[in-house]
């Protein structure tokens, strides 16, 4: 069993929804099927694979239906987080209830909780970019504000997280890692989120991955900042395949 990681898959299969990301450039051309293609190609029914967000072009949950089920019928148990595109997103009871009632069994919200998987414990929540210049959203949003709200979120995360490896070294068992997975980049090229930074810190995280940066392909997928590992893990940056996160040493089969 293994973990997969993939954001930024920016569905667009629902009627009335002509959003498709092709638009974008050959690179995106046919990512829908080549997700599907390389999923089935890779991903197993036992194994997990985690969405950090900019899942559907969906406004509404009942629009997003067409992409969560798309999503339901590849192999695997699928943890979603937020990204900023996702606008469908409501309450965590409104989604579960949602799920509960079409059927979509392996699907799981990642959003201030955290779960324990193949020696690790996974937990995220959007993140966000302080910098203004970084940062294109509707509105004028008080960044600070914001910011500030999502670092409220990590930390109720991390809480489960920390939750998790206190009962799993209670059995006796080794600490589990923590592995986040926000949908903004905590930390890209000349910008840094202190207050994010500064959490994953705090509760000893070394492994980040993130999405939400498209159209640079010729980057370092992998970069250490501080003794955290950070990640990209953008669909169009991975070629639309999925990315296979390494055994926790001692818990490869």
């Amino acid at each position: 069993m293994s973990i997969f990681a993939i954001a930024d898959l920016h569905l667009s299969t629902g009627a009335g929804i002509d959003k498709s990301m092709e638009v974008f450039g050959k690179r995106w051309r046919g990512y829908t099927e080549k997700i599907r293609r390389n999923w089935e190609a890779s991903v197993g029914a036992d194994d997990t694979v985690v969405i950090p967000g900019d899942i559907s072009w969906a406004m509404r949950l009942e629009d997003a239906l067409s992409d969560l089920e798309f999503l339901n019928r590849l192999p695997g148990r699928k943890l979603i987080g937020k990204g900023n595109h996702d606008f469908w997103w409501t309450t965590a009871s409104k989604m579960k209830a949602f799920f509960a009632e079409h059927g979509l069994s392996s699907l799981h919200i990642l959003y201030n909780n955290a779960y324990l998987a193949e020696g690790r414990v996974l937990c995220g929540t959007r993140g966000w970019f302080l910098d203004e210049r970084q940062q294109n959203t509707v509105g004028t949003p008080d960044y600070a504000r914001v910011a500030q709200r999502e670092v409220v979120r990590l930390r109720l995360s991390l809480d489960a997280a920390a939750a998790l490896c206190r009962a799993e070294t209670e059995t006796g068992r080794a600490r589990p890692p923590i592995t986040v997975f926000l949908h903004f980049p905590p930390v890209w090229v000349d910008f840094v989120c202190r207050e994010m930074v500064d959490t994953l810190h705090e509760y000893g995280v070394q492994e980040c991955l993130f999405g939400h940066i498209h159209g640079m392909y010729n980057v370092p997928r992998s970069f250490d900042f501080e003794g955290i590992r950070m990640t990209l893990c953008a669909s169009d940056f991975l070629n639309f395949t999925l990315l296979p996160l390494p055994p926790v040493a001692g818990d490869a089969e």
